[in-house]
């Protein structure tokens, strides 16, 4: 196994590929030189309450804060003493300016459908979608899990939600009827709003049987209203519990003020796995994650008041909430929604949207620009994109040649990359090449966020020197971190916080570069990141392992040309042989039971799994297995993809 050393003799000269931003776009920039970035980060970690102070004052609040931050790391508290509404914010203080005729969201469905909202007609929309919510008895602290598709009202709801307090839960529509139902189970919900189909590659897919099931046995449900978007689509209404989205909106008035709530009431609630699958409920708070998604979402991409955004996500995700919906509605630009597939009707479908709406930032994730990539730039130079003036990426590693084609296909190289790092745990984006300050090098993430202390540790928790690898830790708190429902200091108990000396550890390794830049080589522990989507190995591990004919199982991940990690199942079986159509039964079996996303690639009969002398599953002799007779991933260098298997079994050693 390669040592820091030998790494860092390798890799001498491996990072001097750099590009530059173009001077049009520096002129402009929020930042226009790195030493103005390194000034204003040095000053932000000196003087941090004041920092983020002085940047909360751009936005809203019914009562000023007593203190910008109490505590120290799992135990701080964010804008202590102050009252606000995200709703507020990213609404009302627009409808009194000239904004309110301008548009606030822009949406399309590859069914053809379309609409443009503006701020003033959103702000009509949610109001009256608050008072529905409180018409069927929601108040303020109930959860309310959103069960929707990429169209405007699954944001209307979101919005509504905070408006009143209530706590939204975004749960993906890929997920199964059992998820949607541990869910419910976990937060108690009282209401589910759902519709009853989404567009996917030319076909109308149900969802609402989804939910029936999931609450078929489940008491806690009251309400579910339903979005019915075409008469022409049958679908019954099967008890008094279900009403109808349409035909409530339509008898509500628009007059509801936004609630004053503590900043740190909780926002929105999300989902991450536990060591043994387990589902985590996290949180987070008001006025801490409002801050920070407005800041970054403004600096990471330069917002102007007359950009476009376009943040390619699944609303269900942390980059969708933050940079589909809440970050450029705080800052009063228009986002962009596409309902639909990259390559449906045609591969050149993204481009044509990008002409045709004259979008001007794009955000992607690395597995799309992957297969759009592959797709050819026939596609690509059919349109006129070059409204486009800002790129960025986000999610996983992304390879030097993806980059240099995203920065020059795409980009014409006239619009600056920013690699972003971010997680559902951080809320927003914590690490990033800024749009302006410095040279872009592909394949590098960035740089720690201003008032964002960042280090990378070895496993003793001590700074590791420039050139070596390590794990990425954040240093004490920041605004938009999550939070949970248990009682004071509870989450010093979660691995995160307790791994190293208090820090809250990533799960991710990552390399430290020259000028601070930081390279992160993925996750040490078992999550994998597939897709774009984060999946929990230890989640598929217990479902498998529920299946009547599997004796044992193991997950573990394997590099992808286009997803970026494949999920490799490793089952040995209690009786019967391992045929193809039980491999397809037990593949299906994981759809059935946590949905698509996590649906093994590839899956391994074996006899048995084999194990370390301390009887721990040999995850590291598994994963070289998962790789016989198949390419590593061109661009990722061998010496990372060596640092990142050290590290890995350090980690899983410790």
């Amino acid at each position: 196994m390669l040592t820091n050393a030998e790494y860092k003799k390798g890799n001498k000269n491996k990072e001097e590929l750099v590009f530059k931003p173009p001077p049009e776009f520096k002129k402009n920039a929020y930042f226009s030189s790195f030493s103005q970035y390194k000034n204003i980060y040095e000053y932000s970690i000196q003087n941090r309450e004041k920092f983020w102070g002085s940047e909360a004052k751009e936005l809203s609040w019914f009562e000023k804060w007593k203190v910008v931050k109490q505590g120290k790391a799992f135990s701080s508290k964010w804008f202590v003493g102050s009252k606000t509404n995200i709703s507020f914010n990213c609404l009302d203080r627009h409808v009194k300016t000239d904004k309110r005729n301008k548009a606030a969201l822009i949406w399309e469905s590859e069914s053809g459908e379309s609409k443009i909202i503006t701020y003033q007609l959103l702000f009509t929309q949610v109001c009256k979608f608050a008072n529905v919510l409180k018409k069927n008895g929601v108040k303020k602290g109930d959860y309310i899990i959103i069960y929707m598709g990429t169209i405007p009202e699954a944001i209307i709801a979101m919005l509504a939600c905070t408006r009143i307090g209530a706590v939204h839960s975004v749960v993906q529509c890929e997920l199964s009827s059992k998820s949607l139902s541990e869910r419910i189970d976990v937060l108690k919900s009282k209401i589910i709003i759902t519709q009853d189909y989404i567009y996917k590659k030319g076909n109308k897919i149900p969802i609402k049987s989804k939910v029936d099931a999931a609450v078929k046995n489940n008491d806690a449900i009251e309400k579910i209203i339903l979005l019915r978007r075409s008469n022409s689509f049958e679908i019954e209404l099967n008890s008094e519990k279900e009403i109808l989205w349409n035909d409530e909106i339509d008898v509500t008035n628009d007059k509801i003020d936004a609630v004053s709530l503590n900043a740190q009431h909780p926002v929105f609630s999300m989902f991450t796995n536990g060591p043994k699958g387990d589902l985590i409920n996290i949180l987070h708070s008001t006025g801490g994650y409002m801050v920070q998604s407005y800041l970054s979402a403004k600096w990471v991409f330069d917002l102007k008041n007359s950009d476009i955004l376009w943040a390619a996500a699944d609303v269900g995700w942390i980059s969708g909430h933050t940079y589909s919906v809440y970050g450029p509605l705080l800052n009063g630009v228009t986002i962009f929604l596409y309902e639909g597939v990259p390559i449906y009707p045609e591969p050149d479908k993204y481009w044509e949207l990008i002409a045709k709406y004259r979008i001007n930032i794009l955000y992607l994730n690395p597995t799309t620009i992957r297969a759009l990539l592959k797709l050819g730039d026939e596609w690509l130079f059919k349109h006129d994109i070059s409204s486009l003036r800002l790129l960025g990426t986000r999610g996983e590693p992304i390879k030097p040649e993806t980059w240099k084609w995203y920065f020059k296909n795409v980009g014409r190289s006239n619009c600056p990359v920013v690699d972003s790092w971010l997680q559902t745990e951080t809320g927003s984006i914590l690490i990033t090449q800024l749009p302006g300050p410095a040279d872009m090098k592909p394949a590098i993430t960035g740089y720690p966020f201003p008032g964002v202390e960042i280090d990378v540790v070895d496993i003793k928790g001590n700074s590791v020197k420039i050139g070596e690898g390590g794990y990425l830790v954040i240093k004490d708190s920041w605004p938009s971190m999550f939070t949970t429902e248990k009682e004071e200091k509870a989450e010093a108990t979660l691995n995160c916080w307790k791994q190293f000396k208090g820090n809250y550890f990533t799960g991710d390794a990552a390399v430290k570069e020259k000028s601070g830049f930081m390279r992160i080589l993925g996750r040490v522990d078992d999550v994998i990141k597939a897709a774009g989507n984060r999946v929990g190995g230890s989640e598929i591990e217990k479902i498998l392992l529920e299946h009547t004919d599997v004796k044992e199982a193991a997950v573990v991940k394997r590099l992808d040309e286009i997803i970026g990690n494949a999920i490799v199942a490793f089952v040995s079986l209690a009786e019967k042989k391992g045929t193809p159509l039980l491999k397809e039964e037990l593949r299906n079996f994981v759809v059935e039971n946590i949905g698509a996303i996590a649906k093994p690639d590839d899956l391994i009969f074996i006899d048995e799994l084999p194990r370390l002398k301390s009887g721990k599953i040999d995850r590291r002799s598994l994963r070289e297995r998962a790789y016989q007779g198949i390419q590593q991933m061109k661009g990722i260098e061998s010496e990372h993809f060596k640092v990142l298997e050290r590290l890995r079994e350090e980690y899983q050693s410790f």
